[in-house]
């Protein structure tokens, strides 16, 4: 067997065991959202995430991955690839291209599952299969090819993005908050007068649990984004992952004690995945010391963004905005400060942040490259629910939100329980 073979076998054994890594954070994704919402609500997120795992998985295999990694066409759209067909000489890889549809697939599925969170508890499961269709199958394919394919227009720029703090987090982010607006808050969780009333989760030594997954998921996420085992980054990336995590669960620990006088859990679970995402656009490319920053800086961020989007009356019931839009742009900014020259020495000439020499340019890349997406996944994401709501409802009835959308639209309780049990009877007696 020659060396080729040999490199060719680990990176597809590398590249399929980070796609599982990832994947599983959709376990994470249901244990933080079960635990952060109402227990009347816990099925309806776990068939979110099936619907996320399904449906993203089978739509982009059809449509997704051809228009995000499909033969350029003007540097907007990809052109082949459709059903994993066609003209795909363009990805030059060691690993098949049915192993990097595996991988990216892994990554479309993380992109929906941070819209669900943010209108957990009110959406109409149907309408949340259409959405899915179109996240995954246009509006995050799209996205992606601007960036990360070869011909992409954003990524011809010079746009850095390594496994998707923009691409990824901040799109995501940004289209659960266009679909927390059009849907409306929760029923009593702002008073007349515009104050928040606090809707206790259910159960955060589950919604902990959920965010270790997720925070063991990252490394995959991350780290697997070198497409290589014998590429000597992944060490690098798998620290910086850790600084910044903990950073960020640090830094909201104390911030939360002197703001609040007490540790605040949801806000310090929160804390670690938006030191997760800030760092997964430079995890490659910046230091150490630079990562503890990005995760601290994400820390505090979110906790402002959580108090912001309250005090407008917008309802996000898991902080899918806070953690993943406001985290992803600082982290995809933070890499036109913070890329050392040395560090992005395999992917091209004058990538420095402005701390390294660099001066503006990258970070006007960067900044430019944010808005775009941000954009894009705000407005495209609004077009979607206001087509869909032609079609069906995209929010559940008022009884059925009061009953709780495990019995009223899944007709079964997460916990058996008597009185479930004569809910669901009587509602179906209406």
């Amino acid at each position: 067997m020659d060396l080729a073979a040999i490199q060719s076998g680990l990176d597809t054994i590398w590249v399929v065991l980070t796609a599982a890594m990832i994947l599983l954070m959709e376990g994470g994704f249901a244990l933080l959202e079960a635990g952060f919402v109402r227990q009347k609500n816990a099925v309806s997120i776990i068939m979110k995430v099936f619907v996320d795992i399904a449906f993203g998985a089978l739509i982009f295999f059809f449509f997704g991955f051809g228009l995000m990694y499909g033969k350029d066409f003007y540097g907007l759209i990809g052109t082949t690839g459709f059903i994993m067909g066609g003209d795909l000489s363009h990805i030059q890889l060691t690993i098949t291209h049915d192993t990097y549809w595996l991988f990216q697939c892994a990554f479309v599925i993380a992109v929906i599952s941070i819209v669900s969170g943010a209108v957990a508890e009110r959406i109409n499961f149907h309408a949340y299969i259409l959405f899915t269709v179109a996240m995954t199958g246009f509006i995050y394919p799209i996205a992606g090819h601007w960036v990360w394919s070869a011909g992409g227009w954003l990524g011809g720029l010079g746009m850095i993005d390594f496994a998707g703090s923009a691409t990824i987090h901040a799109l995501g982010g940004f289209a659960a908050l266009a679909a927390a607006i059009l849907i409306g808050p929760r029923i009593g969780k702002f008073s007349e007068s515009g104050a928040a009333n606090i809707v206790p989760p259910s159960n955060l030594p589950l919604a902990s649990v959920g965010a270790f997954i997720l925070w063991f998921g990252w490394f995959g996420f991350n780290s697997g984004s070198t497409l290589s085992a014998t590429n000597g980054s992944i060490g690098h990336i798998a620290v910086t992952t850790m600084l910044a995590a903990a950073s960020g669960g640090a830094t909201c620990i104390l911030f939360t004690m002197i703001r609040y006088r007490k540790a605040d859990p949801p806000m310090v679970i929160n804390g670690s995945l938006a030191g997760l995402v800030g760092i997964t656009a430079g995890c490659a490319f910046v230091s150490d010391l630079a990562a503890i920053l990005i995760g601290a800086v994400c820390g505090i961020a979110m906790v402002f963004a959580t108090e912001f989007l309250e005090s407008r009356r917008i309802d996000d019931p898991v902080g899918a905005f806070a953690v993943h839009g406001v985290s992803g742009s600082l982290g995809a900014l933070a890499v036109g400060l913070f890329a050392q020259p040395e560090l992005t020495e395999g992917i091209g000439q004058g990538y420095s942040g402005l701390f390294y020499g660099g001066g503006f340019q990258l970070l006007g890349v960067q900044a430019l490259g944010l808005v775009v997406i941000i954009i894009w996944g705000f407005s495209m994401t609004w077009i979607a629910f206001k087509l869909i709501n032609k079609m069906v409802p995209i929010r559940v009835s008022r009884d059925e939100e009061l009953v709780g959308l495990d019995v009223g639209i899944h007709g079964v309780p997460a916990y058996s329980q008597e009185h479930d049990f004569i809910e669901l009877k009587q509602l179906k007696n209406r």
